[in-house]
């Protein structure tokens, strides 16, 4: 759960659970192995988005739907560098200052959260760019 009380589940497929549970009505798929869940985002493992603002648009309407009470869940293969890269970015929409989302994201879901050198810089990249509130 977020600072704002949003929740959003994460998950990883190389250990999903297989067995009866409430699917997502949001989901966030990062990898290939999510693909019978729904339409996979493409995003490189150990790497970023290539479409960094189709990307950013799909973090923002996941978001918007967990702030609505909506089950939303990001997954990617272990669950750490995409994912991680991803909750970092929700954390910030959820109103955690853009550079500590991923020391936020660490200390609540994953000390291995937001993996490769490229991850990190993206966080900060959508807190500046996508994140942060539009002059007039």
């Amino acid at each position: 759960m977020f600072p704002d009380g949003t929740r959003v589940f994460a998950s990883a497929s190389a250990f999903r659970w297989i067995g009866p549970q409430e699917p997502p009505d949001v989901g966030v798929w990062l990898d290939e192995s999510w693909s019978a869940h729904g339409e996979v985002i493409d995003w490189p493992d150990g790497g970023v988005p290539r479409d960094s603002e189709q990307v950013a648009g799909a973090i923002h309407e996941a978001f918007e739907a967990a702030r609505r009470g909506e089950r939303v869940e990001v997954g990617c293969v272990a669950g750490h560098g995409r994912t991680g890269t991803a909750l970092a970015c929700l954390a910030i929409l959820a109103g955690v200052p853009g550079e500590r989302a991923v020391e936020w994201v660490r200390e609540h879901y994953c000390e291995k959260a937001v993996e490769s050198p490229y991850q990190e810089p993206w966080v900060r990249w959508f807190g500046e760019s996508v994140a942060a509130p539009k002059a007039p």
